[in-house]
């Protein structure tokens, strides 16, 4: 009984000899390793605008998204990361970095950047220069690099709006001879309420070989006329570099004639209201060529209610999800995500060139090495505006007429406006004929919501407009099938037919 009670007291002490032991080395390793871990994590902060929901994406895309939030050295506590561009300059392996970040603690703080490069004295990566440029609302910052003066040491750009939603470029200079500290200049900074287009030319066969430098691109800015009592009028502004001052610098400005529309629908759609301008571009709009004809081999369609945005080009249809939409002077500017692939990024710079007209500047922020597909900066017209120049259409936008309907009698009126009775109560809306891919027609406006869906044609209740296929019965009847029209073209929704009989 004494040895048994002896052993069972020898292991209860080896037990919390063995405890204690274990205790001392785990304190002894935090104490030892905590202060020289935290030293060396780097934070990786990834604003919830860009990447909110949560999808599959694969191994490369992965690694595009890290090096794209990913920094060699951790940032201040208060500095919130936008982008990272990382350069391969050929001095020493190890890449150099430019970040783009924010600071918290100031009140509409500016875009700045900061160059994070390895020092080999040191053995160890440090942020050698930090610079503002005239970006205010990081989540519509563009951060990328170009030859843009033509003498291979590329120049970082970034682009972007500010508080005023005016569009920003601001441009830095690499100088390799310069100390680390000084290794960028600014040459062009711009604030304009406009847009601002690098106009890229193509360079010689020399400069592709490496043998001589090439010739510097020009910046245009478009701004508004406000000598000029058009809203739609603007002024180029041409800056060109000086390589005596270092620096971009004003060449010419021109006067640029906007189209004449009228004015007060034109103070409505740019009034800057939340939505206003977005439902003007909700439709399919298709490219206009140079020499002014429709080009249905390339179109966009725009859905600000499922926020998605379609491309269609080069038979490739491509969705991208709208994200944020900031209105500017002559339009909206738009960010927008590939579905497939998060790390591609399109921002969307679209002015008002007429009421049936826009005009489209696109840039991306790719991460990936990807096959891009066709330009889709130019003009584009609104589908529904034009009609087939291969014959007339067979119904004329505006008619004067009168039918029996499952909805109740509905009059057409030859000024685009229709009234519909039923049941002692008369509501009115817009109406249009028009032809797509030679197929008529027909779009529906009504002032109230969803005012057809208890007569037959099964819509969404929400929504302000319906579209119909029309085709001829004989004895001037119609008959009116649902569709929408995509960028793929016009789909038949299959909710049935909708007999229109002509009253005597």
């Amino acid at each position: 009984m004494k040895k048994a009670s002896m052993g069972f007291s020898i292991i209860v002490a080896a037990i919390c000899t063995l405890s204690i032991v274990f205790l001392a080395t785990g304190l002894a390793r935090r104490f030892i390793f905590s202060d020289n871990q935290e030293q060396h994590q780097t934070r990786l902060v990834i604003p919830r605008e860009l990447y909110s929901s949560e999808m599959d994406i694969n191994p490369a895309e992965l690694l595009a998204r890290e090096d794209n939030f990913n920094t060699r050295l951790a940032l201040d506590e208060e500095e919130i990361i936008i982008s990272v561009l990382n350069l391969d300059i050929g001095e020493n392996p190890a890449e150099e970095q430019i970040a783009a970040y924010r600071r918290l603690t100031e009140i509409e703080s500016p875009v700045y950047i900061t160059c994070i490069r390895y020092d080999e004295s040191s053995g160890s990566y440090k942020r050698m220069w930090n610079a503002s440029t005239a970006a205010t609302q990081s989540g519509t910052v563009s951060l990328y690099s170009q030859d843009l003066l033509g003498d291979r040491n590329n120049c970082i750009l970034v682009t972007g709006l500010n508080s005023r939603n005016e569009h920003t470029l601001t441009v830095f200079r690499r100088n390799p001879q310069s100390a680390p500290e000084q290794a960028y200049a600014k040459i062009v900074e711009l604030r304009i309420d406009g847009s601002i287009v690098v106009q890229e030319i193509e360079r010689s066969l020399a400069y592709q070989q490496g043998i001589a430098n090439g010739q510097s691109f020009t910046i245009l800015a478009y701004s508004h006329d406000s000598a000029s009592d058009n809203i739609l009028d603007q002024l180029e502004t041409t800056y060109i570099f000086n390589p005596a001052s270092g620096r971009y610098e004003q060449s010419r400005v021109a006067k640029i004639p906007g189209s004449q529309v009228e004015q007060r629908r034109l103070r409505e759609l740019l009034s800057g209201a939340p939505g206003v301008f977005e439902e003007f571009i909700n439709d399919l709009w298709y490219y206009v060529s140079p020499q002014g004809t429709l080009d249905s081999r390339q179109y966009l369609y725009f859905d600000p209610q499922g926020r998605e945005i379609i491309f269609y080009g080069d038979e490739t249809q491509q969705i991208f999800t709208w994200q944020r939409s900031t209105p500017t002077r002559y339009g909206i500017y738009i960010t927008s995500q590939n579905i497939s692939i998060s790390t591609l990024r399109r921002f969307l710079d679209i002015e008002l060139e007429s009421l049936d007209s826009i005009r489209l500047r696109v840039s991306e922020d790719v991460r990936l090495k990807i096959i891009v597909s066709a330009s889709w900066d130019g003009s584009y017209r609104r589908a529904g505006v034009q009609f087939s120049k291969e014959k007339e259409p067979s119904i004329q936008p505006g008619v004067d007429a009168l039918y029996d309907s499952p909805w109740g009698r509905l009059r057409f009126y030859d000024s685009g406006e229709y009234t519909l009775s039923s049941a002692g109560a008369v509501r009115k809306g817009r109406y249009v004929f028009f032809k797509v891919n030679n197929q008529d027609l027909l779009e529906l406006r009504p002032e109230q919501e969803g005012e057809f869906r208890s007569a037959g044609a099964a819509g969404n209740p929400a929504e302000t407009r319906m579209t119909f296929r029309v085709d001829s019965t004989g004895k001037n009847a119609l008959s009116l099938s649902r569709v929408r029209l995509a960028a793929w073209g016009v789909q038949d929704l299959l909710e049935g037919q909708v007999l229109l009989n002509p009253v005597e």
